[in-house]
Parts: C-alpha cells; structure tokens; sequence
C-alpha cells in the first residue's frame, strides 16, 4: 500500500511538471484554466482560444517538448450558446461542403460537423475552422459524410455522440492510468494466444511485470457456425484465442491493439468486454466502423442459424465506446512503457502494421497483421519504413514455397474472360466474396474492364458489400490516390451506374432469363448472401462460380474448390438438402489482401533495417515452418514459427 501511495505521489508530481512546462509556454493572454490526460493526449484548456490560434508554433513547440498529442480547447464559461453558434458557424461555411449534420458535444467543448466536402469546412489552410474557433469558442471536429447511405456510420457516430460524457470519463481514467511512475522493467515476453501455425483467432500478449496489451484477439470461422456459438462445446472452443491459458484476468489487461477489422482479428474482443474487461482498444478509424459491420453481422448470422452468439449488440457498443482511434504515423503511448505507431498494410480499409517502442529505446516490435506489399486497385503496399526492428511478427498465409500467385494484370483478363464466356453463353456468374476488400477490388476490376469487354449485362451487389462500400466512401484517405480522387469528385466506381442494389429481391435475379454477374457477401460460402445464390444457381451447367480470395480448410468453399459435386445446403425452411453442383467453379489467383510468397519476402527485404529476431504467424503449419527457415536465411536473423501457447522472452 504505501508503495502504491508513493507512485501515485510521483505520478502527480510528473503531471504537475509537465502542466506546468505547458502553462509557461502559453501567452499570458490565452488566459490557462487546467491542462489533463485524455487518454493518450494531453489536453490544455484556456479562455482565450484566439490567443493560441493566432500563433501556430504555440502548439508545435508544446507537442514537440511534451511529445504527445496536445489538444487546446476553450473553457466551458466562454463557449456561445449552441444557438447562436449553429448560426455563425452556417454564415462561415460555404453550401458548397455539404454538411449533413451540426452537433455540439460540451463535455470535450467540440462541435461535429459532418460533410461531404470537408476541405470546404476547413478552409483554405484551415481559415473557415480558425474562425469558427475565434467566433464561437466551440472547436470543430470535422467529420467525411459517405457518398452513399451507411446505417453503421450513422450509428456508430450517434452511439459516440450520446455517450460523450461516458466517454470523457473513460478517456481521463485511461490518461491518468497511461501516466503512472513506473519501476522500469527488466523483462519483455510474447505469448502466442492463438494464430500461430493456424489462420484464425489471431491473438498475440505482450507482457512486463508491469504491461499487459494483447494484439488483436479474433475468432476462428474453421469450425463454421457452430464453431462460433456460444454452445458448440469443446469443438467450439479451438475457435477462441487461449485466453484462459495465460494466467491473466481482465483488469489485468492494460490495452487491445487492433490490426484490421476481419473476424479472425477482431471476433472475440466484446467477450472480453462481456467478461469485465474495461479497458482501450486501439485501432484506426475505418477498423471501428467495419468492426460494427462485421460484429454486428455475426450476431444476427448466429441466431439465425440457431446459435447463441458469444455476445450481442450490447457488448459490441460497450467495445465502441471504449475504442481510442489513430490514423497511420501517430505516435501513441498505449503505457506508461509501450508506444504504438500503425502504418499502412494494404491489406483491407483502415488495416494496420503495428509498430511497438518499448521503453526509451529498449526494444521495437513489428506487427504485421495481414499484409499486402504488392499491387491492388484499393491502396498502396504496406509500408516498410521503421526505424528500428528487434522482433518481426510476419504472416505466412501464403508463405508456402509454391505460394506463388498469378500476375495481376493475367489474373485481371482471366477473371474477364470467364465473365465473358460465361454470360455470351446465357449463363449467369455468382463470386462470392468477403464483404470487405475482396469485394471493393472486384468491383474495381469488373468497373474498369466493363466496356472494353463488350459487357451489356446487369451486375449486382448483395449483402452487406453495400454498406461495405458505403464505409470505403468516408474515408477516402485510405485508399489509393486515383480512387480517393474519383470519390472526392463525386465519381465514385462503387457508385456506378453498371451496378445494381439487390434489396430483397434475390428470387427475381435468380429466375430472371438471361446472363448476370452477381457479387454477393459469403466469401468462404459458410454464410451470407452468396449460399442462397449458390444453392439456386448450382444445378445450372451454364453458369459458373468464381472464387477470388482465400477458402479455409474445412469451409464449403474450399470442399466445392476441391471438386465436391455434393453439398448439403439449407433450404429456405432451414431443412439440410443435397445440391449437386452443375455450374462451372473456377478459382482466379491474384487478387488476395494478402501477399504471397515472393511478396512476402521482398517486404522484408525491403525494410529499412533489418530485423534482428522473426517469428511467423497466421498461415497453416507447413507455410508458416517453411517461411521462417526461408527468412532466417535470406536476412540472417534468428526465425521461428511459434506454436500456440509458446512464450517467448523478448527482452
């Protein structure tokens, strides 16, 4: 007790210094009230906003000394009544923008400003915010409204609006919590909770004698549905990261650090919150909202199958409420010990490679997550610049010696080809996908190739790829130049007018006489949109399937991938019935999220230092095995593949 009296002593005396150091760099005239964490930020209050937007180096020499995200806003005794300020701030923005909503939110003395055209908010090197700032003492958070309708933004963002105060609450304990004194440590050790010699329930603890964060903690889709219900027993439980193996209780866990928003990295973290966790969840901004998607999608999947979701609705808002957002190359301090930096890994919307500084220089830890360092029509390769790397966690999905995938541009004309064949002949074409990634790069494709093609056929989206796209919309920043251009001038491909929203009306595309493209949510065919599709169109050797990503082991997309002419498949009363597959079934390499193996090792060629220390990850025993001996060679660094539940002393 009495030492736990004295880090809290110590740790009010560090705030007090750096308030203080803050407070000395400000004009007298700024008029300082307080300075707290929020988070992993620092924030300063003041009653004159102006004096501090007036001088831009005030906050960079103040960021720069205390090296975190600072944060001025105005005190709450001088903010204009939200009346008059939802006036003046409509007098200061141009019609032009497009702002769909205003809100004030006290708690933070922000306003949300929602719009299409956020630069015409900002203003020309941010005039229009500097003076809505002066006018209104109220500081803008400028939000990008989607092109398109999106049900999970509006909900996403109303959910963080209604629980500001929640929030504010929130933010403060985790700041006070990130700034304890802590005894330095004198040892750093991973244990592989799940995804290791597997693909599926990607989960990896990082522990000190005083840090716990875990990075991603997801589920595995092996085992199907019943894999993923709460009752599925001891089958079950192969699904789950080895949570219960690592001695750790929930208020043990210091912070979760996303990757990317797919299942097998972000599945089981509201069971954490069901089971007490209480703590931050790290991600970039697209990873939150594609991770309401795709939770939300698994609950209603489940029941619909007659399972017992893990959680429900209520354990994935609690999670939302609890997630901190940082876009690529903010530097956050995640403890008192761990600075997280994500970078672009050109694998889905918003995914991330995880760059962890331990200490004052100590150690650095890279995270790949899943990763792609070659060409897609989405974003840019993953990033390779780091500055120090002392372990490499890499994925091996296709890490295999043979793992070498067709040429994009030959897999981009034989994708066209099949379409062609397949629909001159009056057949109809079902590519079942992934709702995220998969299915915005095939869209891509089909969109480019359409009219030299010769194409005169209906294309037609299904599933959740709708509210998918939506979402790639809000944030165009995380794509790729060209793309993120053609969305800002409101020429989005995935608005195009040669693709048509299926809503409800599955039976009408299915009996409807002539050819089709269909592209329909289920990548695996282990649910979704893409089954019942399947099931109608299976007994019809005109038609054709064609799978573009990746089809797990024991998933019905790999057994049809396989040469399966028999399936079970659930009619529309729910009854299993035989299916013979008919329809020609075609797999088209290329267009993976993932890299393959030759990418694989020209990424880490690529880095700009060279790892010291690599272990393998995500990806089936024999490839994971296969690419660490290969690594270890080819960058002289020590490699393993860690086997789940495998404890590594890092430092």
């Amino acid at each position: 007790m009495e030492d736990q009296v004295k880090k809290e002593d110590q740790s009010k005396i560090k705030a007090t210094e750096i308030f203080n150091q803050i407070k000395s760099m400000l004009p007298a005239s700024a008029d300082y009230v307080k300075a707290e964490f929020e988070g992993p930020d620092i924030v300063v209050i003041v009653k004159n906003i102006k004096a501090v937007y007036n001088d831009e180096s005030i906050v960079r020499n103040i960021a720069s000394l205390i090296k975190k995200k600072l944060i001025i806003r105005s005190d709450s005794s001088v903010l204009m009544n939200p009346e008059q300020a939802l006036e003046r701030i409509k007098e200061l923005i141009p019609k032009e923008a497009g702002i769909t909503s205003i809100k004030f939110v006290p708690e933070f003395a922000e306003v949300y400003i929602e719009s299409l055209k956020p630069g015409l908010v900002i203003g020309k090197e941010g005039s229009t915010i500097k003076s809505i700032v002066n006018d209104t003492k109220w500081s803008p958070k400028i939000l990008r409204s989607p092109t398109m309708n999106s049900d999970t933004i509006k909900g996403v963002r109303q959910l963080l609006y209604n629980e500001s105060a929640f929030r504010k609450k929130f933010l403060l304990g985790v700041g006070k919590k990130i700034n304890n004194v802590l005894m330095k440590s004198e040892w750093l050790k991973a244990t592989a909770l799940g995804g290791f010699r597997e693909v599926g329930r990607s989960s990896l603890l990082l522990e000190t004698p005083n840090s716990k964060v875990i990075i991603d903690c997801g589920i595995s889709p092996e085992p199907g549905i019943k894999g993923l219900d709460a009752n599925a027993g001891s089958e079950g439980n192969k699904a789950f990261p080895y949570l219960d193996s690592a001695n750790i209780t929930m208020n043990d866990i210091d912070a979760v650090i996303l990757t990317h928003g797919h299942m097998d990295h972000i599945g089981f973290v509201p069971y954490l919150f069901k089971y007490g966790y209480d703590g931050p969840v790290y991600c970039t901004p697209p990873t939150r909202d594609l991770a309401a998607l795709l939770l939300n999608d698994y609950t209603r999947l489940v029941a619909h199958s007659g399972g017992t979701p893990l959680y429900d609705e209520k354990d994935i808002r609690k999670m939302l409420t609890h997630m901190i957002t940082r876009d690529y190359k903010e530097v956050t301090n995640v403890t008192d010990e761990l600075k997280l930096t994500y970078h672009n890994a050109g694998h889905i919307l918003g995914s991330a490679t995880v760059h962890l500084h331990y200490g004052e220089g100590m150690y650095n830890i890279v995270h790949s997550g899943d990763m792609k360092y070659g060409f897609t029509r989405l974003f840019d390769p993953a990033a390779t610049d780091y500055p120090r790397i002392d372990a490499f966690f890499t994925e091996s999905t296709y890490g295999g010696p043979h793992d070498i995938t067709q040429d994009r541009h030959d897999s981009e004309k034989n994708l066209m080809s099949i379409i062609k064949k397949t629909t001159d002949n009056g057949g109809k074409v079902l590519i079942p996908l992934f709702a995220v990634g998969r299915s915005q790069e095939i869209q891509l494709v089909i969109e480019s190739y359409f009219k030299s093609y010769g194409l005169d056929v209906p294309v037609y989206l299904d599933g959740m790829i709708i509210e998918a796209n939506a979402i790639h919309t809000a944030y165009p920043e995380y794509l790729k130049e060209g793309l993120r251009r053609k969305i800002l001038n409101n020429n989005s491909p995935f608005e195009s007018e040669i693709f048509e929203v299926i809503k409800g009306e599955r039976e009408n595309v299915i009996d409807a006489q002539g050819p089709a493209i269909i592209l329909a949510s289920g990548g695996m065919l282990n649910g979704g949109a893409s089954v019942e599709y399947f099931r109608r169109l299976a007994g019809d050797e005109r038609n054709s399937l064609i799978f573009v990503g990746y089809n797990s082991a024991n998933s019905l997309g790999r057994k049809i991938q396989n040469g399966v002419k028999e399936v079970p498949l659930p009619d529309p009363d729910g009854r299993f019935v035989p299916t013979e597959v008919k329809m020609g079934v075609n797999v088209v390499e290329g267009f993976s999220g993932h890299s393959d193996r030759r990418q694989l090792m020209d990424f880490a060629k690529h880095l700009t230092v060279r790892p010291k220390n690599v272990f393998t990850m995500h990806g089936e025993e024999s490839k994971c095995v296969d690419l660490a001996d290969t690594l270890g060679r080819a960058l002289h660094a020590n490699a393993r593949a860690p086997m789940n539940l495998d404890t590594i002393r890092l430092k």
